[in-house]
């Protein structure tokens, strides 16, 4: 399945759009605890560990976004747009949300 934040394919035609399709991830609030104290001890430098806690939660909300379109039929979802918000008390969760539309290319 094509996933594409550009609202067209190139070199592809769209024939039908089948709607919003959506997904989500939510990552616990131990995780966003200590990733926001750990910004102050790496002053700067790059937490691998973190990085890949955000690449799974991101691919996590991918997967089921793509699991909803292929369910309405479609071989692509475009215009995708990836959210990452802090929810909960005291922005105690992470969510990561994917949002497109599904549609039919030929």
């Amino acid at each position: 399945m094509i996933v594409t934040t550009t609202p067209i394919i190139e070199g592809k035609k769209i024939t039908q759009y089948l709607g919003l399709v959506s997904g989500s991830a939510i990552m616990g609030t131990s995780f966003v605890r200590d990733f926001f104290a750990g910004i102050t001890d790496l002053v700067g430098g790059r937490s691998s560990a973190y990085e890949a806690e955000l690449k799974r939660a991101r691919s996590s909300a991918i997967s089921e976004m793509r699991q909803e379109a292929v369910k309405l039929g479609a071989n692509a979802v475009i215009s995708v747009d990836l959210d990452y918000e802090a929810v909960g008390e005291k922005g105690g969760l992470l969510m990561v949300c994917a949002n497109g539309t599904a549609v039919v290319v030929g």
